[in-house]
C-alpha cells in the first residue's frame, strides 16, 4: 500500500503535468496561428488575442507597443480589451455562447474593422514615448532594461505619474518586453481591469514564453514588409514603382467603388526635361528626379500614393477626392515646383522648372484602371499643348 505522502506527490504531479499540458497547448495553439500570416497588423492583432481570449492566456486588456529605432520610439500599435464591465460582460457571454475559438477570433478580426476602431485601441495608437531616456517612464525602462515587470499595488506607486499608468488607470499589470536576438522591438502590457483577479506567477510565466515567440513573429513580419517594400520601390526616387502603381490602382479603385467615393489620378510630366538631360547629361536629371520626387512625397497628404510611372513622368493616386478637390491640389503641386530652385534649370526654356498636369476622376472618367490612365494622360497631353507649366481636366 502506497505512503499518503507518496500518493499526495503522485497527484501533485499529475496536476503539474495537466497543467503544462494545457499550456503548452495554449501556445501551440497561438504559435500555429502567427504562423498564418506576415502581416504585421494580422500578428499583433493574434499575438494580443491570444493574450486576453479564454482559450489563451486569459487577460481582461492587452496593448503592444513597438520600438520605432528610426524615430528613437516607443509606439502604441493595438489594444484589446472592453471598456467597461457592461461591454465586457456582453463580449465574454457571446464567445462562450458561440463557443468561439482562436480560428474564429482571427477570422472575426479579418471580417470587420471593429476591433481596431474600439475606443481603446485609437486611445493607445495615440501612445508615443522616447526610447532613449531612462527616465523616460515605464514603458522606457522596460525596453531599455529588456526586463519583465510584475507591477502590483505596491511598486506600482513608484509610476503613478507613468501617462500610461494614468490614462489606462491601471492597479495591477504585467509587463512583459518583446525579443528578437536579444534585441528588444515591442512590448506587451496586460491586466485584468474589469475582473480584478491577481496576476500569478504562472501568468507572468505564460506571458513571457509567448513574448519570446511573439518578438520572432514581429521580425519576421517586419523584414517581409521591407521586403515587399523593396521589390515595390523605384530604386532611384524611392517613390511606388511603375508596377506597384499599377497594383495600387486597381486595389484603390475597388475600395472607391464599394464605399462610392471619388478617386483622382493626377499624371505629371516635367516639362522640356530632354533639354536639361542633352545638356547636362542623365546623372543631373537623375538629381533633378529625386529631388522632385521629395518634393512631391512632401507636399502630398498621408493618405495619397506618390509613384514614378517612368521617365521623368509621376502619378499621384488620391483616394476619396474628387475632381475640385484634386484640382486645387494639383496646382499647389504646380506652384511648388514652380517656385522651388533646381540645379541649373536657367538651361530650359522657361528658364525655370515647371511641370505639366492632367487629372482624371473615378467614375466620371473611367470606370477601370486602364480608362483612368488613359484620360489623365489625355489630359496631361492638353497641358502641354496649352503651354506647359498647366493643370487640365475633363
Amino acid at each position: 500500500m502506497l505512503d499518503l505522502g507518496i500518493m499526495d506527490e503522485v497527484v501533485k504531479i499529475q496536476d503539474e503535468l495537466e497543467r503544462t499540458k494545457t499550456e503548452l497547448g495554449i501556445l501551440y495553439e497561438i504559435s500555429n496561428a502567427m504562423r498564418t500570416t506576415l502581416k504585421l497588423d494580422e500578428i499583433l492583432y493574434i499575438i494580443l488575442t491570444g493574450v486576453t481570449a479564454h482559450i489563451g492566456l486569459g487577460f481582461n486588456r492587452a496593448v503592444l507597443f513597438l520600438v520605432n529605432e528610426k524615430e528613437g520610439l516607443i509606439e502604441g500599435k493595438i489594444g484589446i480589451g472592453p471598456e467597461s464591465g457592461e461591454e465586457a460582460n456582453r463580449i465574454w457571454t457571446q464567445i462562450e455562447q458561440e463557443a468561439m475559438d482562436m480560428d474564429d477570433l482571427i477570422g472575426a478580426y479579418k471580417a470587420s474593422d471593429h476591433a481596431v476602431s474600439t475606443g481603446f485601441n485609437k486611445q493607445v495608437r495615440h501612445f508615443k514615448f522616447p526610447l532613449n531616456e531612462r527616465n523616460g517612464g515605464l514603458l522606457t525602462l522596460a525596453a531599455l532594461d529588456g526586463m519583465p515587470l510584475h507591477l502590483t499595488r505596491e511598486t506600482l506607486q513608484k509610476y503613478s505619474l507613468d501617462p500610461v499608468v494614468q490614462s489606462l488607470k491601471i492597479e495591477e499589470a504585467a509587463v512583459v518586453p518583446l525579443k528578437a536576438k536579444d534585441k528588444v522591438n515591442g512590448i506587451i502590457l496586460a491586466d485584468n481591469l474589469i475582473t480584478k483577479e491577481p496576476i500569478t506567477k504562472d501568468d507572468m510565466r505564460m506571458l513571457i514564453m509567448l513574448a519570446n515567440q511573439a518578438g520572432l513573429a514581429i521580425e519576421n513580419s517586419q523584414l517581409y514588409e521591407k521586403t515587399l517594400i523593396l521589390a515595390h520601390t523605384d530604386s532611384l526616387t524611392e517613390l511606388w514603382n511603375h508596377g506597384h502603381f499599377h497594383n495600387i490602382l486597381q486595389t484603390e479603385m475597388e475600395k472607391a467603388r464599394a464605399t462610392r467615393t471619388p478617386l483622382t489620378l493626377l499624371a505629371i510630366d516635367i516639362d522640356d526635361f530632354k533639354v536639361y538631360n542633352d545638356f547636362f547629361g542623365h546623372q543631373a536629371g537623375d538629381n533633378i528626379l529625386k529631388k522632385l520626387a521629395l518634393l512631391l512625397k512632401k507636399q502630398s497628404r498621408k493618405m495619397d500614393y506618390v509613384c514614378r510611372y517612368g521617365g521623368e513622368e509621376f502619378t499621384v493616386i488620391l483616394p476619396q477626392t474628387d475632381k475640385r478637390e484634386a484640382f486645387l491640389i494639383a496646382e499647389r503641386l504646380r506652384e511648388n515646383i514652380q517656385n522651388q530652385s533646381f540645379s541649373r534649370e536657367e538651361v530650359l526654356p522657361s528658364k525655370q522648372l515647371t511641370v505639366s498636369l492632367g487629372l482624371a476622376t473615378f467614375p466620371g472618367d473611367g470606370s477601370t484602371p486602364s480608362e483612368l490612365i488613359t484620360a489623365s494622360d489625355k489630359m496631361l497631353y492638353q497641358a502641354k499643348k496649352k503651354g506647359k507649366n498647366n493643370t487640365c481636366y475633363a
